[in-house]
């Protein structure tokens, strides 16, 4: 990883370049590094993290149908905290519901 220089023109920056280098910030300073390659660690996954990926996506598409109706998401966002999204809330509710 290589850091920049306040002075340099691509300080600030975040996101992809060309596919292979990979801008982010941290703590003020911009911080350039290789894509990197996440083929291995999905073929390398154990049991448990692959029912936890499965619960996830099913939680995600439960947060979406909830989002879609209307008197749903109204029901949700009347208990929520300043900040919370009803997303995250719903699939907080799907993932305590559906422990593995």
């Amino acid at each position: 990883m290589a850091t920049l220089p306040k002075d340099h023109p691509f300080n600030g920056m975040t996101g992809t370049l060309g596919g292979n280098l990979i801008f982010k910030n941290y703590q003020g300073k911009t911080v350039i590094s290789k894509k990197p390659d996440m083929r291995m660690a999905q073929k390398n996954l154990s049991p448990l993290q692959k029912i936890n990926q499965i619960r996830f996506k099913e939680a995600v598409a439960y947060a979406r149908s909830i989002i879609k109706d209307i008197d749903k998401k109204t029901a949700f966002a009347a208990d929520l905290p300043i900040g919370k999204t009803v997303f995250n809330a719903a699939i907080q509710d799907y993932l305590s519901k559906h422990k593995p």
